[in-house]
């Protein structure tokens, strides 16, 4: 935990960790443990609903809800937030899903009112991650927790301890790790098929344009006495929380992560340095950086990969938002949104067909019955031209479709894994390593030069 509590922190809402486990109350683990009650098929046959709360019922938090909506089986408790304007609309969203749920301003209390939870979702700004999911944790609730785990590792750290030694399981919201097509790009093109063959570069990016800082209704506004005891300062640093660095983590994590997650999960390995820069160079009134360029250097089981991202807030030039693995054979474009997800054949590589007629790919316009085995382009007459810049790369489709909101397959991941033990797509482990990969970045910056990583760095 934070060296010392300063007055408008989260922690000064209850026990330091390392209090808590000093202090011999690591015994109540052992009876938050106890408090979980395993989900049991009625008489019917039919499984008990899925009792839930959530706690941050901001722009992600409503996301979440939205997600959630056409999950069967969950019934919704609770929502807290410490703002009437959120916490009002995430309760009438519920209640027009059937519902009926109590609100709060203070996690603490709905923990103690409410002790039939099963799980909470928790969606609070970043650097109260750690505090909700360790107290919800050792009240003995499974947790779903918003990406990046936490501003700060060490408070990351100890949300993966609490999960340890409370019993209770802790996902991490990358949600890409539940995705289909993700799942299929990783297992079927990559590793399998090895369409791409060797990996040597990769580049990713999420650009958004210039934008006004978010704003709110002023007859819904807080006053600073109030905001203190929640660790703002004012109603714009409230609103725009992700800005300010004992907060957030900037663009890098607020973006970025989710992408840079991918990187390690798709090379199979973990980088091995990193050098990034960035700048105050256009918001006058934020402390993060607006635009953020990161290299990353990866070992994996081929060989040393590069790897580039760059998050942009003042231009959405650039294509879209998207993942780029780049390899002597092929390459692989990959997006959450379908329409930027392409892979692509370099001339040299081995004929595709198998890979085609096993359904794993899907050429442009073309069929299984059409195809025609691809036949290497030959070089052109001038011998000035060079064919290994001039081939045109054949595009090729994924056959896989998600037909459902992105954040839906992750929840149901976690919610599987309450109800039958289904493995987490991103446990607290791995949300963890995510968190030191993507943090470093700011360090990088902060140092003005290249830093190395540790295999120590990753584990908890």
């Amino acid at each position: 935990m934070m060296d010392q509590q300063k007055q408008g922190t989260p922690w000064e809402h209850g026990l330091l960790r390392r209090d808590f486990l000093k202090t011999g109350l690591a015994a109540g683990a052992g009876l938050a443990m106890s408090q979980v009650t395993p989900l049991r098929a009625q008489s019917s046959g039919k499984e008990d609903p899925i009792r839930l709360a959530i706690i941050g019922t901001g722009s992600q938090g409503r996301v979440l809800l939205d997600a959630a909506a056409n999950i069967p089986n969950l019934e919704w408790k609770a929502v807290c937030d410490v703002w009437n304007y959120s916490r009002r609309y995430g309760q009438g969203v519920l209640r027009k899903m059937g519902h009926q749920v109590n609100a709060y301003e203070d996690y603490r209390e709905m923990l103690d009112k409410e002790p039939d939870l099963d799980a909470v979702i928790v969606a609070s700004p970043d650097f109260w991650h750690a505090p909700h999911t360790i107290a919800c944790l050792e009240a003995g609730k499974h947790v779903y927790c918003e990406k990046l785990m936490s501003n700060s590792l060490e408070d990351a750290r100890d949300m993966v301890l609490a999960s340890r030694e409370t019993g209770n399981l802790l996902q991490i919201g990358h949600q890409r790790r539940s995705n289909p097509r993700y799942h299929f790009a990783r297992d079927k093109i990559l590793k399998e098929a090895e369409l791409l063959g060797r990996i040597t570069v990769v580049n990713g990016q999420w650009n958004r344009s210039a934008s006004e800082d978010i704003g709110w209704p002023k007859k819904y506004e807080l006053d600073s006495e109030f905001l203190a005891k929640y660790g703002y300062k004012d109603m714009h640093q409230f609103r725009n929380w992700r800005w300010f660095k004992a907060l957030g983590g900037g663009p890098i994590s607020d973006l970025g992560a989710h992408q840079i997650d991918v990187f390690s999960w798709f090379l199979q390995g973990d980088p091995v340095a990193v050098m990034a820069d960035g700048g105050v160079d256009y918001y006058d009134n934020h402390e993060w950086q607006d635009n953020v360029m990161a290299i990353y250097t990866f070992n994996t089981p081929k060989g040393v990969a590069r790897a580039f991202y760059q998050v942009q807030t003042t231009t959405s030039a650039g294509g879209g938002y998207f993942e780029y693995f780049m390899g002597d054979e092929g390459a692989l474009k990959m997006s959450e949104n379908p329409k930027y997800t392409k892979i692509f054949r370099e001339n040299n590589a081995p004929d595709w067909g198998e890979w085609l007629s096993k359904g794993y790919i899907m050429q442009e316009g073309e069929t299984t019955a059409s195809y025609k085995p691809w036949k290497k382009q030959e070089a052109a007459q001038s011998d000035t031209v060079d064919v290994r810049e001039t081939a045109a790369l054949s595009a090729w489709d994924m056959p896989v479709a998600l037909d459902k909101a992105i954040h839906q397959p992750h929840l149901e991941n976690f919610f599987d894994a309450i109800r039958h033990g289904t493995p987490l797509t991103c446990p607290g482990e791995e949300g963890y390593k995510s968190a030191a990969i993507v943090l470093k970045v700011n360090e990088a910056m902060a140092a003005a030069k290249q830093l190395e990583f540790k295999p120590e760095d990753f584990v908890v």
